[in-house]
C-alpha cells in the first residue's frame, strides 16, 4: 500500500510503480481532499488530526479485506501508517518509511525536528495570503537543489491541485503533531529511508526513529531532497526489494 505525503496524490508513485508491480500487488489511493478524491467527503472535525487520515487507510484495508500489507508511506504518511498499524496490527506486516519525521518541531533539549513553531506558523499564514506562491516556494525547497525542473513542476502542480482549505487543515495536522510517544508501540518491522540532505527531515531524525522503533532498519541514502521516491526511484526500489526479500 503506497501512501502519498502532504500536498501530493498517488501520481507521485509513478516512478516506482513499473518496478514494484513486477513483484507485488499495489494499492494506491488519494487521501480525502487530494488528487481525484471526493472533496465532499472532507470534514474539518475528522481531518484536523492525522488520526482521520489513518482512518482512511484502515477503511481501505477493510473495504478490500487486505491482510499482510507492507505499508509504504512518504513523509507525514509514515505517521499516518504508524497510527493505522497500531489501530489494526493484524492487517499489516511491515512499514516502509520514506523521509519520515515523527515531529517536525524542535523540542529541545532532546529532539530537533528542524523547525521552530513560529517558522511553521509563518508558512501557514503564507498559504492564506498567496496559496499559489506558497506552492511554488515550497516545491523546490522540498525537492532539493539537484532536482530537475520537471520534478519540481510535478510537485508544485500537485500542491496547486489540492483544495486550499483542505491543504491548510492537512498542513496543521502534519507540521504541528508529535507522535514520538507512539513509536515504541509498533508491532511490525520498519525500514527507514532517510535522505542525506533533506530540508524537512534531516538524518538525525532518522537516527531518532531507528533508536525508538523496536525493530527497525535505517538507511541514510546518498541523495538530496525530501522526495527520494521521485528523484531516486531506482535506489528506493532496490532498498525496498532487498529489505523485504531479506
Amino acid at each position: 500500500m503506497l501512501a502519498h505525503g502532504f500536498g501530493c496524490d498517488q501520481n507521485v508513485w509513478q516512478h516506482l510503480i513499473p518496478q514494484l508491480q513486477e513483484h507485488y500487488t499495489l494499492v494506491l489511493f488519494d487521501y480525502v481532499g487530494s488528487g481525484q478524491s471526493q472533496i465532499s467527503a472532507f470534514s474539518e472535525s475528522r481531518y484536523c488530526a492525522l488520526e482521520g487520515y489513518a482512518q482512511d487507510v484502515t477503511d481501505i484495508c477493510e473495504a478490500l479485506d487486505l491482510t499482510e500489507v507492507h505499508f509504504v508511506g512518504h513523509s507525514v504518511s509514515c505517521n499516518i501508517g504508524l497510527l493505522a498499524t497500531i489501530a489494526q496490527p493484524e492487517r499489516f506486516s511491515s512499514q516502509i518509511m520514506i523521509c519520515p519525521s515523527p515531529c517536525f518541531l524542535n523540542m529541545p533539549p532532546d529532539y530537533y525536528g528542524g523547525f521552530e513553531r513560529a517558522d511553521l506558523e509563518e508558512l501557514i499564514e503564507l498559504m492564506d495570503r498567496n496559496y499559489m506562491g506558497w506552492a511554488n516556494y515550497l516545491a523546490p525547497l522540498i525537492m532539493g537543489a539537484e532536482s530537475s525542473q520537471q520534478l519540481i513542476g510535478e510537485l508544485s502542480s500537485s500542491f496547486c491541485s489540492t483544495d486550499p482549505v483542505v491543504a491548510k487543515s492537512f498542513a496543521r495536522a502534519t507540521f504541528f503533531s508529535d507522535y514520538r510517544h507512539l513509536l515504541s508501540q509498533t508491532a511490525h518491522p520498519s525500514l527507514v529511508l532517510q535522505s542525506e540532505i533533506d530540508s524537512l527531515a534531516n538524518p538525525e531524525v532518522g537516527h531518532y526513529l531507528h533508536a525508538h522503533l523496536p525493530d527497525s532498519t535505517l538507511r541514510i541514502m546518498a541523495s538530496e531532497g525530501h522526495c527520494i521516491h521521485m528523484t531516486h526511484p531506482d535506489r528506493v526500489v532496490r532498498e525496498i526489494n532487498a529489505w523485504l526479500g531479506g
